[in-house]
């Protein structure tokens, strides 16, 4: 298969460690398993420092000044947790630097579908739909699904069509 077919075959899906994000994870490889498409999960790291402590990214300890190395242990540690041993081998892991939204539309360009929680760690917990699930659900250039609650998704079957 050629990268841009693969490409266009993914489900992008933005984690930032939240429950949300799991749950958008956990969706995004049910959609992967029922069209056929891989999942490619994506943590965006600020790029100031400064900016990680304003509370837009919780995945570096104090001090810690690599913040895509961190951001790279809380993707791990989120796909561990919602995969355990049963990670799906098609599920490739990205670790970007920048502002999430604007990071997962460019990387969305090439995806069949971009999956991200309703909410993250910013923000107001009162607010709805998070700043950054906002941008991608109106700026995305292809299908966006905004994970709200927590209902899990159906479990995979697959049906095989009897010859007659």
């Amino acid at each position: 298969m050629a990268s841009t077919e693969r490409a266009s075959r993914s489900i992008l899906v933005g984690v930032d460690g939240s429950e949300s994000s799991r749950r958008a994870l956990r969706w995004a490889q049910f959609l992967a398993a029922a069209t056929g498409a891989h999942v490619e999960a994506v943590i965006v790291a600020p790029i100031a420092p400064a900016y990680a402590w304003a509370g837009a990214f919780w995945g570096a300890a104090p001090g810690e000044g690599d913040l895509l190395g961190a951001a790279d242990k809380l993707l791990t540690a989120t796909v561990d947790d919602v995969f355990g041993p049963e990670r799906p081998t098609d599920l490739v892991l990205s670790v970007a630097q920048g502002g999430a939204a604007e990071t997962l539309l460019a990387r969305g360009k090439s995806a069949q579908m971009i999956v991200v929680g309703s909410r993250g760690h910013g923000g107001f917990a009162g607010l709805m739909l998070g700043s950054v699930s906002a941008a991608v659900a109106e700026h995305a250039g292809c299908p966006v699904l905004v994970i709200h609650g927590d209902t899990a998704p159906p479990p995979v079957t697959v049906t095989v069509a009897n010859p007659a």
